[in-house]
């Protein structure tokens, strides 16, 4: 079982099975989304019980995008239909969020997956994506 630096027996982040984790570096570790949005979909997540973006350290937030560049990367290589990303968090209950450990969701898109792309996140409040 993986453990973060801080064990929030709850908090399913906190005890991740280590044979879930793909990638980490001494602050994140990096899992593929159990409920995935597209293939390859994957999260980062910092090692420290935190509860949102907000909360996180600067070194923190350094070890995050240092997961993300390098997640990114091996996706492109694994998965050369893959032409974008979105790159996202819910921080707080009425943003979505219902684990409460922050996580950065990588999310990999490949051209034709939705009809039209364009606004991406925006889509998250009906009628406001298309501008």
């Amino acid at each position: 079982m993986f453990q973060a630096t801080q064990n929030h027996t709850a908090c399913l982040f906190c005890s991740i099975p280590s044979e879930r984790v793909i990638a980490e570096n001494s602050l994140a570790y990096a899992i593929r989304d159990g409920f995935p949005v597209s293939p390859l979909h994957t999260l980062v997540i910092p090692k420290r019980h935190v509860v949102d973006f907000f909360g996180l350290t600067p070194a923190e937030l350094n070890a995050c995008t240092e997961l993300l560049h390098a997640l990114k990367a091996g996706i492109e290589k694994e998965d050369p239909t893959v032409a974008g990303f979105n790159i996202g968090m819910n921080a707080g209950e009425a943003a979505g969020q219902t684990v409460f450990h922050c996580h950065i969701h990588l999310i990999p898109r490949r051209a034709g997956d939705v009809e039209d792309p364009r606004g991406g996140v925006r889509h998250l409040m009906p009628g406001k994506g298309h501008y």
